[in-house]
Formats: structure tokens, sequence, C-alpha cells
């Protein structure tokens, strides 16, 4: 058995292909499809079935597209209830793949209420587990993405899930969908890959599940008991204190989040081309926001009057889906040389399929400036008398490393709140985050609204932070 996982960084998520004896499953593919279906015919295997794990809140799927090019079978727990054809997933009932290969869906509820993960058994023995959004490694799948009133349910039942799938055996291979850099992970997740048995040791939500005794595997019969033997009042309080460490101290929720769950139930149409037409700074149309991916540098020096600037890289899809109105046409602007395929793709991975074109000419119109400084110039710069600093970091960040008399605003409420009122237009914004880059990305929504943005590029605020202790120590 081999197992192909395919990262996609910026979301912090991972696809898999399982391959046995020249029969394929493939999990919780992403739109692209074609890097996956490319392994598959490069290793001329025949893929059975397509398996998703829940109804995504991070990316739109391309399970869909990716069962009909093959003739897959399409998987979905049970109760998605998608809008297109597919084969539901019931707990504990076997999908048989052929040649040794079988494929059990477990009922795991918590991170969404019909997420299912597949345990799949070679020769009849457990060898790997696609846990989706439950069991992470050193984490838990988060329980808040649905909104509110539903986070405290939904933690309760990702206690049950998670014993659950402790109680599988020690060895079998633990391979989730979301991992580091995931804004579905209830904490920092670690690695991307793992077996139960590392988990039961080195992740403390699954140690905090699995204290007591575990249930009977679902490994070891489609129909064997998965109830976890404890006083039902012991099994309820052990749920509310899992669910207050899972609650405890929830990260920001990107804005295109709440777009994804739809448009995975009601289907999801093939990738658009990758390529752009070329366009003038004059031939924008009205109706389009305007992204400028140049590096930072080029759009200090001047960019497009109320662009946005997002520079290249793994996470560039998900800054313009937090930042921009979902859907919204747009136009990227590049340097002449820059090829945005990658951005264009990333942007589709969410559903943003509308770019209309790419300027590379900007010409007179490319009014919009900021300032990039470095750490010394930075500090002369907060030195001077009437300083203001703008920190945009998350703020969980800001809990570990706060600087005195900074005004905080994380970066997306700078379009959901605004800039904040305590800025004077009439001075410099001294702007900051962690190492710079989502600080120039500020600079241009302050640009926009008529701020002169001074942008520490190559350090952030905890660097700061400790220059200020060292001068003082001096």
């Amino acid at each position: 058995m081999e197992i192909v996982s395919f990262r996609t960084p910026g979301l912090g998520d991972q696809s898999h292909l399982l391959v046995h004896e020249g029969v394929g499953v493939l999990v919780d593919p992403q739109r692209d499809v074609d890097r996956f279906l490319r392994v598959v015919a490069e290793r001329d295997v025949e893929l059975r079935f397509v398996l998703e794990t829940h109804l995504h809140n991070d990316y739109v799927s391309g399970a869909e597209q990716a069962a009909l090019r093959t003739g897959a079978e399409l998987v979905l727990p049970a109760a998605a209830a998608a809008a297109y054809r597919y084969t539901p997933a019931f707990h504990l009932e076997d999908l048989t793949g052929g040649r040794g290969l079988l494929v059990r869906p477990i009922h795991t509820p918590g991170h969404t209420p019909e997420h299912t993960s597949y345990l799949v058994l070679a020769d009849g023995e457990p060898a790997a587990l696609f846990s989706g959004g439950s069991l992470l490694v050193a984490s838990a799948g988060r329980p808040d993405l649905l909104g509110p009133e539903r986070a405290r349910t939904l933690a309760r039942l990702q206690y049950g899930s998670l014993r659950r799938l402790a109680a599988l055996p020690p060895r079998t291979g633990l391979f989730p969908t979301h991992g580091e850099g995931s804004f579905c992970t209830s904490s920092g997740a670690g690695r991307h890959t793992s077996t139960i048995g590392a988990e039961l040791t080195g992740n403390p939500l699954l140690a905090l599940a699995a204290g007591g005794t575990a249930s009977t595997a679902p490994g070891a019969s489609a129909g064997a008991a998965d109830g976890v033997s404890t006083g039902a009042a012991d099994a309820a309080d052990a749920a509310e204190a899992f669910a207050d460490a899972l609650l405890a101290e929830p990260m920001p929720i990107p804005a295109f989040y709440r777009h994804m769950g739809r448009a995975n139930t009601l289907g999801v149409p093939p990738m658009p081309p990758p390529r752009v037409p070329e366009l003038t700074a004059t031939a924008v149309p009205a109706e389009a926001r305007v992204v400028d991916v140049r590096p930072r540098r080029a759009q200090a020096q001047g960019a497009l009057p109320g662009s946005v600037g997002i520079e290249p890289g793994d996470d560039f899809g998900s800054w313009a889906g937090w930042l921009l109105p979902y859907r919204t046409p747009i136009v990227l602007v590049a340097e002449r040389d820059q090829d945005v395929t990658e951005e264009v793709v990333q942007l589709a991975r969410i559903g943003m399929d509308e770019v209309r074109g790419v300027v590379r000419d900007l010409g007179p119109a490319a009014t919009q400036t900021f300032t990039l400084v470095d750490l010394p110039a930075f500090l002369r710069h907060l030195a001077l008398p009437g300083a203001q600093v703008l920190d945009v970091r998350m703020p969980a960040e800001r809990k570990s490393a706060r600087l005195d008399g900074a005004v905080e605003r994380f970066l997306p409420d700078l379009v959901t709140e605004g800039v904040p009122a305590a800025l004077d237009r009439d001075r410099p914004v001294l702007v900051a985050c962690g190492s710079g880059r989502r600080a120039s990305i500020a600079a241009t929504l302050l640009a926009g609204e008529g701020h002169r943005p001074v942008v520490l590029t190559g350090a952030g605020i905890p660097d700061v932070i400790a220059a200020h202790a060292a001068h003082r120590a001096a």
C-alpha cells in the first residue's frame, strides 16, 4: 500500500491518494484536480473511490469533478445532503474496493455535523485512517465554523468522535486533511501525518478525550460496539471539560469560509482557464476590484488608487478571499514578466472565478504610494514626537508580545470595521505585523483611505519590543 499526500500550504490542507494493488482511493481533493489525476494516470491506477470527509469550510471541492472525469464512485457522508449524485457513507457500513481493499466509514461529528472519517483495511487489517477535520496531528478540527450557536454542541460531539478514533490500533496511520496553517484547526497543528499511537502520547486534545477506558475499535468488525463504558454523568462532565479546552482560544474565521459550505453542497463547476487576458490600466472594469500582486517594493513606489496589494505566496488566495467581497470581479496588476497562473488557481480554489484580466503597465495612473523601512529606520520614526503605530497582527499574537501605545486592529478588520478613528491622516502611520507581509497589505488599504503608511519590512512587533528592551538594558 502507498499513500501519496498533496500539500496545499496556503490553506493548510492536504489531499491523499491511496494505492493498493493498482486500486486507488482519492480523499478530499481540492478543485484543481489535474494534479491528482496526473499521478493516477502516471501510476496506471484504477481510481475506485473519491471520498469526502465533510462539506469543507475552507475550499471548494474537486471531488465531484474528479469522479465524473474518472468514473470513480463519489462517496460523501450520508448526512451531507448534497444536491448532486453520490453514494452515502453510513457509519460502519463497509465499501468494497476489490483486491482486498475495504473502506469503513466512521461517523465522527464535531468539526461539522455530518463529518465522517474513513478507515481503510487492506486484507482485513486496519492500515490508514483518513480523518479529515476530526482527529488532527497534535490537534483536532475546530467546532465553531458553523457559528457560535452550535459550537459547544459540536465540541461535545468532537469529544465522542476522538474517543472513538482513539480505540483504533495504535499502528494505524493517521492522514488528516487539515494541518499546520489551516484555520480549520482548533490550535496550531503540527506534522501532516502520524499514527493513532503517536497521537495518544503526543496530542493533548486526544489525551484529554481518551482518558479512561477506550471503546472497542471500529477496525475490529463492522458490527463492533463503539460506545464508551462510563457513567453518563461522568461522560457529560468530561465532554464539557473537553469543549471548554477546544473553545478556549478560537482563531479568527476567514470571511470566505461562510461561502464554501453552500458551494460544496450545490456542486462545483470545473476550474476556470488559468490564463487571463492582458488589459490596459484604462480598461479596468468599473465594477472590478484591483489586486496588485507585484513585490511590495513595486507597490510602494506606485499603485492604482484603491487597489489591494497582496504579494504572491502560498496564502495569496486566502488573503484575497478574506479581504475582498466574495465572487467580486477581479483585475490583477503584475510586473511585465510575472506569471499570474498560480494566483488565478488559488482564487479558483475558493470559488473566486471572475478574474477579468491582468494589467502590466500602470503608466501615470500609479499614484497610490507608501513607504517601506527596515527596523533601525522604523525605530527612528517611532522615537519622533506624535508617532502613531498600527499593529495588524492576530489577537493571539498580541497576547504574547504587545507594543505599548500601538493601535491594534487585525488586518481583515480594517475591511469590516474600517481604519481606526484614532489614526490621524495628517501624520504618518507606522504599520507593523510579524514580518512585514500583512503590514504591506494593510498599507495599501490605509493608502486607499488617504493615510501615509510607513511599513516595517523584514521584521515585526516582537523585534521592535526586543530592540526597546535592549536599549533600556544598555
